[in-house]
């Protein structure tokens, strides 16, 4: 999903040579954002983490593991730069359903089993990991469709809520990646532009935004996941470093209703 201006197959146009080699060290300077939300949610997410599944602190870790291939892809500007950036966005997503996907919304045959549920993520992902190599340029439309089943789940979750704090970081996390999406598309179809103009910030700011609207994507999912798999607790959204602050990084608090 990095490619952007490079062209197909993550290789770099032999034009403007050095427009972008500074693209380059953008984007690897931006990818900065993915190590350090990756160890703060880690620890803003920890008494989530021993309520619900430590298996949640996989998804950190891929997390962080896409900001070092990304940094590796900008500064290579490989191939295989790129397939590594695209998989491991690839098994993110996996854990994020595994963990996260609403029983209700599993395929009819496996009923609501989500051992099985799993195990059908598991094998899809690693067929679609050795699919990746084969037609490499489409790896990033596919990986970004996935964000319409995405949504999908997202509305339909918005109906059925009065909760005014879910509805409102739905609508956050929906805005974030539609700007994030925005950059990325922008970046890729209007290349010519932004080269003529000496705007090479865009597909960084693509990565900057990606790596927040996923703090606020999981804890979206969290606040959904919570209302089936959690009865007896209710989670509280608390921003860091300050709740009064207009602008901050999400977590959830967890809170025992029989305590209340």
């Amino acid at each position: 999903m990095d490619s952007g201006c490079w062209g197909a197959q993550g290789r770099v146009l032999q034009t403007l040579p050095g427009r972008c080699l500074w693209k380059g060290f953008l984007g690897e300077f931006s990818n900065v954002t993915f190590f350090i939300f990756g160890p703060l949610m880690m620890f803003l997410m920890y008494p989530y983490a021993q309520k619900r599944s430590r298996c949640i602190y996989i998804t950190w870790i891929l997390f962080m593991v896409i900001g070092l291939f990304s940094m590796y892809f900008h500064m290579t500007l490989s191939l295989l730069g790129q397939l590594l950036d695209e998989i491991a966005i690839l098994w993110l997503l996996a854990s994020s359903y595994s963990i996260w996907m609403p029983r209700c919304y599993f395929p009819t045959f496996l009923g609501e089993n989500r051992p099985r549920f799993t195990c059908l993520v598991l094998i899809t992902t690693v067929v679609s990991t050795f699919l990746s190599f084969l037609r490499p340029v489409i790896n990033a439309y596919a990986l970004n469709s996935i964000a319409v089943h995405i949504l999908y789940i997202v509305f339909q979750e918005y109906k059925k809520t009065n909760n005014k704090e879910l509805r409102h970081i739905m609508e956050v996390s929906v805005v974030l990646w539609a700007f994030a999406l925005t950059s990325w598309i922008s970046d890729r179809l209007l290349c010519s532009f932004w080269q003529w103009i000496n705007f090479f910030y865009l597909h960084s700011i693509w990565h900057v935004l990606i790596s927040i609207t996923f703090p606020y994507g999981m804890v979206t999912m969290a606040l959904v996941d919570a209302r089936y798999e959690m009865p007896g607790h209710t989670l509280k959204v608390r921003y860091w470093p300050r709740d009064t602050w207009p602008v901050g990084l999400p977590y959830v608090e967890v809170r025992d209703d029989k305590n209340c």
